[in-house]
């Protein structure tokens, strides 16, 4: 049997693939668009600003998403692992109670996070900007913590009714009027730092916005009376609660080690290497694109074949996204090692050149990343949650220690080197482990 052959014999028996390709294809689809006019505004900006204001546009964004991050418990992953359960077992008023309850967590922390940022802001402005009048830039950009007051309730809750389409749609539009404001600013000449950050805001808002109504109709339509279920028809908060504790130390985590590289460019060296690291960053992440929306359309898929104990159709399924994503990753590298060097002057114009040997550096990471994108939601789907955040803790420690050690020395090249380090080991041990607990629950297994 020929290659294509086979290829098309499994994709004939394999349900589940089918079902990940199709969502995972409606929001591509959309991400590759959305990702191609984000990419033409980054240019713009970058043009438009230079790259030590670029820079500090890059710090004032980087620092309200952390202070978010910082008390996020991601709770899309929450809703995605309970929610789901409990559709699955037929319980929609638990179901309900769930999506009441976690959205109103996510309310007050969003509050929360916003009176944190107020008062960090000057800190931030005089530490990582090295401009204490700069504060009023990262409050006014702050507000997207409240324009998105639910924002990952209502993509768990789309997540977890297939609503891909959705998401994707909302995406789109956001990065559209994102990009028709940034556009206007630079063929007008009127630009500066508020202005862009202003057109950032208003796409945030309007996702906040939309993806609400969104979630709001899904559940009307799926769980009617969804809001008079009281909260205590569940009667297990603490193990959920429990498990967004964990995805919130886990993302504290990531904060620390992987979202941070930002502002510890500028901390250690300047603005300017900021935007280099975040040019070369954005051109890996453009590449790999089309890999990312198979993460959580697998996620999706897995909780559920894992509630069924079906190991093998698990195991079958994450091997087959592997190698999609593996094919891609190899492609898209290799343009970015072949023409890179060229393009990147090109598009955003000499004095970003640096970029380029970041973007290679970042892809080896990067792209091992894309390729095994499921291996912590693998973990979540089987009650794992705390390995994955161990593994990023102590691999963290140490590329924050080297970071600190080595990048104010020899440059923001060797915080590239440390990322890609530091996502290789990472998720090698979250392979590992996830790999093994799948093999030693099939029928042939035990669990360690």
């Amino acid at each position: 049997m020929s290659l294509l052959q086979k290829a098309r014999t499994v994709w004939r028996e394999d349900n589940l693939l089918r079902r990940v390709v199709k969502n995972s294809g409606l929001i591509s689809s959309s991400n590759i668009i959305a990702a191609g006019i984000s990419f033409v505004q980054g240019i713009l900006a970058a043009r438009m600003l230079g790259d030590n204001a670029y820079g500090v546009t890059l710090v004032v964004i980087s620092f309200a998403t952390n202070v978010n991050n910082l008390l996020s418990f991601r709770m899309y992953e929450v809703v995605v692992r309970h929610f789901n359960a409990a559709i699955a077992g037929g319980k929609k008023d638990e179901a309900s109670a769930i999506a009441k309850g976690i959205g109103l967590t996510e309310i007050g922390t969003s509050i929360i996070a916003f009176l944190v940022l107020l008062a960090l802001a000057p800190w931030g402005a005089r530490v990582f900007a090295k401009d204490a009048s700069l504060a009023p830039l990262f409050t006014f950009y702050g507000l997207t913590l409240l324009s998105n007051l639910i924002y990952e309730t209502s993509r768990g809750i789309l997540q977890a009714h297939r609503r891909f389409g959705q998401l994707a749609a909302v995406n789109l539009i956001q990065t559209l009027l994102t990009f028709l404001l940034i556009a206007g600013a630079f063929f007008l000449s009127v630009g500066g730092m508020k202005l862009v950050l202003a057109a950032y805001l208003a796409g945030k808002t309007l996702q906040g916005i939309l993806i609400i109504l969104l979630a709001v109709r899904a559940l009307n339509q799926n769980l009617p009376g969804w809001q008079r279920v009281p909260l205590r028809t569940y009667r297990g908060w603490r193990a959920l609660f429990g498990f967004a504790v964990n995805t919130n130390l886990n993302g504290t985590v990531t904060l620390i080690v992987r979202d941070s590289i930002p502002l510890y460019i500028a901390l250690l060296i300047g603005t300017a290497e900021v935007s280099y690291f975040k040019i070369a960053l954005s051109f890996t992440t453009l590449l790999m694109m089309p890999i990312e929306p198979f993460i959580w359309p697998t996620y999706a898929e897995i909780t559920q074949t894992i509630a069924r104990n079906q190991y093998e159709a698990t195991r079958r399924l994450l091997r087959r996204v592997s190698l999609i994503g593996a094919a891609w990753v190899f492609a898209a590298g290799g343009f970015i090692i072949a023409l890179g060097w060229w393009f990147i002057p090109l598009l955003y114009s000499a004095e970003y050149a640096p970029a380029y040997p970041a973007a290679v550096i970042l892809l080896i990471g990067y792209g091992f990343a894309n390729i095994f994108g499921w291996n912590r939601p693998l973990l979540l789907a089987l009650g794992k949650p705390s390995f994955p955040l161990v593994t990023a803790a102590v691999t963290g420690v140490m590329e924050v220690i080297l970071i600190f050690t080595l990048v104010g020395r020899f440059g923001y090249l060797t915080a590239a080197a440390i990322v890609s380090g530091y996502l290789l080991i990472s998720i090698g041990l979250n392979i590992w482990r996830g790999m093994t607990i799948l093999h030693a629950r099939s029928p042939e297994g035990s669990e360690p």
